[in-house]
Parts: structure tokens; sequence; C-alpha cells
């Protein structure tokens, strides 16, 4: 079956993907931060049991101490959780579709995060999966909860709806033409945040900027949806907008096929190389410059990540080792 960072979707040109996650925590049981290793386990096995019982979307169960740390990395490289779940295997646990769109990570800073990646710009698609998944487990479940607040949370920023949704947006033109600055003062003021591809305190590598709402307390699930895809839209425009201004200068040209010429030729690629041409071969691809499937550009955004490449190599690589099969990775697929 296909990974979901193998498809495109509305809007791929510039949405490359959408997410949606849910916080959720059950009454009775102190946060993870209070809870022991022995406890975390037997709540990640209760929340199992439950799972399964009514498990459409055929998710299998990961406790993360079974993984090498290269192994936890690449999924935090692929989306599928969070770096800091990476960072700590203790009494941790993740139940993941074959598809690695659907994965709830238990006992991370919330008991239970739900979490629903899409390809392209999907987030009523996203959220209606995981709004599924939520009303299944409040039937197995207590969610902390309060009338006045909404669901209780460790983080206070999540207090409310306990909903982050976001969007991944390319936005090659932007950064280029130094816009993206004012535009991340402006969606501030609506109630939205800009962040790096992984997320808080991660730079925007490969001019990959995460749009998520930043508010979730004293709104619905919807207005944030809604609010998060109209700005979503004008983002889009203004970014279209930008490319065919950019588009019009040779120079802009010049430096969509030097990045083709060096990841067609180059020997060693370092991750940083990587994706700062990979940027604007994507741009030069929907440009109708250059072609590349912006899938293919999509994937090895993804599977060239250093630590991807040690899961495809079975062990751990030294650095110059990833550079070498970086780049040849790369030749091939580009032809």
């Amino acid at each position: 079956m296909s990974k979901w960072y193998l498809g495109v979707g509305e809007q791929s040109d510039i949405v490359v993907s959408t997410r949606v996650r849910l916080a959720r925590n059950i009454a009775d049981y102190p946060f993870p931060a209070k809870l022991n290793t022995k406890s975390r386990t037997e709540l990640n096995n209760l929340i199992k049991e439950a799972v399964e019982k009514d498990n459409p979307f055929n998710l299998r169960f990961i406790e993360m101490k079974t993984l090498a740390r290269f192994e936890a990395a690449s999924m935090a490289e692929r989306h599928i959780i969070s770096p800091e779940f990476a960072s700590d295997a203790d009494g941790r646990a993740l139940m993941l579709s074959p598809e690695e769109d659907i994965s709830i990570m238990l006992n991370e800073e919330d008991h239970i995060r739900v979490q629903v990646m899409k390809s392209g710009f999907a987030l009523d698609e996203a959220y209606e999966i995981a709004d599924r998944i939520d009303d299944s487990l409040n039937e197995k479940f207590d969610f902390a909860f309060d009338s006045r607040i909404g669901y209780l949370t460790q983080c206070p920023t999540n207090l409310g709806t306990g909903m982050r949704a976001s969007v991944m947006l390319h936005l090659p033109a932007l950064t280029m033409s130094g816009q993206i600055h004012r535009l991340i003062n402006t969606v501030s003021k609506l109630g939205l945040t800009f962040r790096g591809a992984f997320g808080e305190g991660t730079s925007a590598t490969g001019d990959m900027y995460q749009l998520s709402n930043q508010i979730t307390l004293g709104i619905s699930e919807e207005y944030a949806i809604k609010n998060l895809k109209a700005i979503t839209l004008q983002l889009c425009a203004q970014e279209r907008a930008a490319r065919e201004e950019l588009l019009q200068d040779a120079d802009t040209e010049d430096r969509i096929f030097r990045a083709y010429g060096i990841l067609k030729w180059a020997r060693l690629l370092s991750t940083k190389e990587l994706m700062e041409n990979l940027s604007l071969v994507r741009f030069g691809s929907v440009a109708g410059k250059i072609n590349v499937p912006i899938e293919t550009v999509n994937e090895l955004m993804i599977s060239m990540q250093p630590a991807t490449i040690n899961v495809m190599a079975g062990k751990r690589l030294e650095e110059r080792e990833r550079d070498m099969i970086r780049a040849k990775t790369v030749r091939e697929k580009l032809g």
C-alpha cells in the first residue's frame, strides 16, 4: 500500500500535506509526566486492547523500546511521530496504520495523541477520520474534560479542543522575495502560527513551512478548520503570484536548472544541500520548467533524510556514507 507522502492531492503545487492531531487524556490517571514506566506501560496496554476491539484502520501496536534509535528518528522524519516522542522510548508506544497516515502516540505529552496525515490539501478528510477515532475511543474511556474549559491537556496551550490542524506548505517564491517574514507576523494575528517542517523550534528547510491553528480554547474544532482553510487558500494565491513574478527573471530559471544539475550529477549530497536544491526543482516542476514529477520530489524529501537512509541500509551509517547513498539514489530517481 502507498504511504501518505508518496501521493499528491488538492493544491499540491503548494500544499504538500495535511495533518490533524487530537490530544486526549484518560480521567483518573495522572498526566504522563507524573506516571512511572510501569504505569505508562499498563496504560498503553489498556488503550491497545480498546483500539484492537474496533480497528477498521488495521492499526498495529509498536512498543517504542523495541525500535533502534535511528528507526524512531526515521518515523519523526516521515512525520509519523513527533521528534520529542522519538527522543525517549521510556513507557511509550505507537499504533500505526499500514499507509502510515494514521498514528496514535501513547504517553507522549498526553496519554493519547491521535494523528491523521493526508497528501495535499485535505483538512476535512483528515479531520473526519481523526474525529471517528476520537468518538470510538470516547465510547471506551472517560476522557479528562471540563464543561467550561474543554479537554484537559498537560500543556495549557492545548486546552479546549485539544486539536492542532496543520498544512505543510512549500513557499519558495515568498521566501526568495522576502515576503515570508511579513506573512509570519500577519497570520499570528489571525490565530495561526508558522513553524518549520518538523514543528516548533525547527527551521523551514527546503522552504517548507508548517501552518497550524494556535488557538484551541474558546473555539470549536470546525471553526479552527474553517479558519485554517481560508488562510491557506490566501497564502496559496500569494505564493502563485510571487512565483509568476520571479519566473519573469532569467536568474530564477537559471537557479532552478543549476539546482537540477547538482542533483543530477553530484556524488555527495548533504541533507541541507539536498533540501535546498529539491526546493528549487519542485518550484521548476510545478512551473513546467523541469520534467520531474512532484511525487518524486516529495518522496526524496522524506526518504533521503539521515535516519531514513539508515533504515534503508539496516544499520547506522556514517555521514559520508549517507551522503554517497543520497547522491546515488537522487541521480537514479531523476533519471
